[in-house]
């Protein structure tokens, strides 16, 4: 009481509010506040034991009782055979669609020989007459293709298949699961012998006889929620068979005593470990959750590459997650840590806006503080929604088979974060061209401050954004020892997407030496999207020149891009800078066409250019053979009308672009100890230049040149030095697309060292452009 005389009243009231957000291991006085778990039932035990089971009988008879009571929750393995979750998925060529078996098919005999859970997966193709093929391992292997026939087909342990009547011809895939495991509650116990409440249906020696928590703790979830108290996890191992759901919190708090110690296990369940539904808000904190399904399995939980129909997953049907979240308000996640999960570990999907329709419900803001995924099969972190104001904030993800972040959502923050040989952070993935989100946008990210180290073991880039995704930054990263592509902002748009565009990327430090033991081709920064900066980056490798990095990678049609202040050394291409393609897939009359949806020439938004004024070149191996005009391009109908008719056909090659102005300017970089430092073999524009860089060859060998220009771009004060190489031009000029000299400039740049300023062809092109102020020194060829 003296200590307490001393502190004012304000320190009173902040003592007081610290103790109601302790757990209730640090006073029983808090139990109006704080549920344990263990008051309801939960064991918090690993203990196991062996058992043997009677075929009918709800008696076993165990090794050991240790800490088993009754009315505790039990899992029992193979005494129980049993079938789960068949399917029906197709017909091909309908993305994901299934339903519930019916009448199609029958299937029986699964003896648990291949294990205590075996999916089945049963492709049919689209052939006819009808045939099909099987795995029991999620796709790694897959049976010869049989006919179907009348009567039971085998597949392995056991299990039998008969196929009814059905347009199998049209490509199905059908599943299912085969599993023993029994859960039931402990209802007596006399020396070994337990008695459940559900009785076995098979007789084994070796069963083996787990705890089973989710009940208990569903049971304090439930209570705490009625009273308005939080739930606290003494240290513990919590087996779950299924998950545990959260309904309507309303600021409810989930916590365990440290990172560390309380564990929930759904290695032998389905479900999301912790399930958020509705409700204004909630907490979890200092939790850990464990699955069944590592990085190993990541091929297994993937994409199956099934023949008949598509959109099958594998963690389908070995189902497990950390958390999922539907349409909470707010939620706060910090210091909890997922291991072998099958699906993505942090996970929501709900409602969201739509243009200037806000649901009563929906999540609007999630924050992940201090958390970590590693050996998990596929996504860490993921918003299958348009939730907003998520924060992934100093996490780590390390050895992640799927996206360590993918968010079609809005409003993004990805920082502080560590991640090594995850997946990408995928940024807008919404298949859809709804107008409203031209109106209310999604995919807007800020993904600063985070260190990536080795390279990405599935998507192909770190950072991506695509479909959709707009007011994208990528700032201040630290790339280590990056062995596949870093930053991509991809433009292509087709009839299911939007394009991803308004980027900046900038400040990276991206180190992209590879010690991969199959080195890649790869590149820092991809930009094919419009309006983006790219700057102040420090693009490097360590040691000699590798010619299979691309610093800086630009695509047409994007417009208004750009670049300076990059640092570039020792890659073999420096900055590119190419043409886009595409083909007609549709005559719809003598004026109107469609194009290949997945090509670089992008389906553009309704409030964009439209290509409206912009040219097509027509291609025939590769040659222009034609040109035409654009009227318009139907954001709607995806379909593009030219100004004249045009005698095409289904399969013609085009590429476009824009007779005023792309507005591309490449200033200020430096380019050094590079094989190809600047590639522009694009149409550019007259809004397109190159300025105030400084190229210099360094240690490469080999340079072939060190600036290439195949379409309308103007050099304009550079500094290019030391391609003394007797091989070497330093300007190799081609003529553009149409085989015309462009009317380029070239004004105020400094030539200095250089064997050969010009190429022989280069000359002519030279002439017809726009020189003056060039200086030349020390350069034994020059114009």
């Amino acid at each position: 009481m003296a200590l307490l005389e001393h502190i004012p009243p304000i320190g009173v009231v902040w003592i007081v509010a610290l103790a109601l957000t302790l757990p209730a291991s640090h006073s029983m006085a808090h139990s109006d506040v704080w549920l344990s778990v263990a008051e309801c039932g939960a064991s918090g035990s690993d203990f196991s034991t062996v058992a043997s089971t009677t075929d009918g009988s709800q008696q076993i008879v165990v090794e050991g009782v240790g800490d088993f009571k009754v009315g505790q929750g039990v899992m029992v393995s193979r005494c129980n055979i049993h079938f789960i979750g068949g399917r029906l998925w197709g017909p091909s060529g309908q993305h994901a669609k299934n339903k519930p078996i019916e009448t199609e098919c029958e299937y029986r005999g699964y003896d648990g020989t291949k294990g205590s859970w075996t999916p089945y997966v049963v492709d049919i193709p689209n052939v006819s007459p009808p045939v099909f093929r099987w795995s029991d391992d999620l796709g790694r292997t897959w049976s010869e293709e049989t006919p179907i026939t009348e009567g039971w087909h085998p597949l392995s342990g056991g299990v039998e298949i008969k196929f009814g009547e059905h347009d199998w011809q049209q490509g199905w895939v059908i599943t299912f699961a085969g599993r023993d495991q029994l859960v039931s509650v402990i209802e007596r116990i006399e020396g070994n012998t337990l008695t459940l409440r559900d009785a076995a249906n098979r007789t084994v020696a070796d069963a083996v006889v787990r705890h089973c928590d989710d009940a208990a703790i569903q049971s304090a979830v439930d209570r705490a929620g009625a009273e308005k108290r939080n739930v606290y996890f003494p240290p513990g191992h919590y087996r779950l068979a299924a998950g545990i759901t959260v309904a309507n919190p309303m600021g409810i708090t989930l916590e365990g005593p440290n990172g560390v110690d309380a564990v929930l296990d759904i290695s032998e369940g389905e479900g999301a470990c912790i399930r958020l539904r509705d409700g204004t808000e909630a907490t979890l904190r200092n939790l850990c959750f464990v699955g069944g399904s590592g990085f190993d399995q990541r091929d297994q939980m993937g994409h199956l590459r099934t023949k008949g129909a598509s959109g099958v997953w594998g963690f389908y049907f070995m189902h497990c997650n950390a958390l999922g979240i539907s349409n909470t308000e707010r939620v706060l996640v910090e210091n909890c840590h997922a291991r072998r999960m099958s699906a993505e570990c942090f996970y929501s999907a709900g409602r969201s806006r739509v243009g200037d329709k806000e649901p009563e419900q929906y999540t609007k803001a999630i924050t992940y503080l201090r958390c970590s995924v590693e050996d998990c099969a596929r996504n860490a972190f993921n918003n299958n929604d348009m939730a907003e104001n998520t924060s992934v904030l100093n996490c780590r993800v390390v050895d992640v088979g799927g996206c360590t972040w993918e968010g079609a959502s809005r409003f993004v923050k990805f920082c502080g974060n560590y991640v090594r040989n995850g997946g990408t952070v995928a940024m807008g993935n919404v298949r859809s061209r709804a107008e409203h989100y031209e109106h209310l946008p999604t995919g807007q990210h800020l993904v600063s401050d985070n260190v990536f180290e080795s390279g990405v073991c599935y998507g192909g880039c770190q950072v991506r954004a695509a479909a959709g995704a707009v007011q994208v930054l990528v700032t201040d990263n630290t790339f280590v020892n990056f062995g596949t592509s870093a930053i991509e902002i991809i433009g292509q748009a087709d009839n299911r997407h939007l394009t991803a565009e308004t980027s900046t990327i900038s400040g990276n430090v991206i180190d992209l030496t590879s010690f991969l033991e199959e080195p890649q081709k790869r590149w820092a920064v991809m930009v094919t999207g419009s309006h983006a900066i790219v700057s102040d980056n420090q693009v490097y490798v360590r040691g000699e020149t590798d010619a299979d990095v691309t610093a800086i990678r630009l695509r047409e049609p994007a417009v208004n891009i750009s670049v300076h202040d990059n640092l570039i050394r020792a890659c073999g291409t420096g900055i590119l800078a190419e043409r886009a393609d595409s083909r007609v897939t549709e005559v719809i009359d003598e004026r109107t066409f469609t194009a290949l949806p997945s090509a670089r020439v992008h389906f553009e938004r309704r409030l964009s250019h439209r290509y409206r004024g912009w040219h097509v070149v027509w291609l025939e191996n590769g040659t222009a053979v034609g040109e035409s005009t654009i009227e318009d391009f139907d954001p709607d109908g995806c379909r593009f009308t030219l100004r004249e008719p045009r005698d095409m056909k289904v399969n013609d090659a085009f590429e476009v672009y824009s007779p005023t102005g792309t507005n591309w300017v490449l200033h200020s970089n430096t380019i050094t100890d590079c094989t190809a430092p600047l590639v522009l073999d694009c149409y550019g524009s007259a809004t397109a230049v190159a300025r105030n860089n400084t190229i210099t060859r360094g240690q490469a060998t080999g340079v072939e040149q060190a600036v290439l220009v195949g379409g309308r771009f103007s050099l304009i004060g550079n500094i290019i030095s030391g391609f003394d190489e007797p091989e070497s031009a330093t300007l190799r000029l081609r003529p553009d697309r149409l085989g015309n000299p462009p009317p380029n400039v070239y004004r105020d740049n400094i030539f200095e060292g250089c064997c050969n300023v010009l190429d022989a062809e280069a000359l002519r092109l030279w002439q017809a452009a726009t020189t003056s102020g060039n200086e030349f020194i020390g350069c034994a060829n020059q114009p």
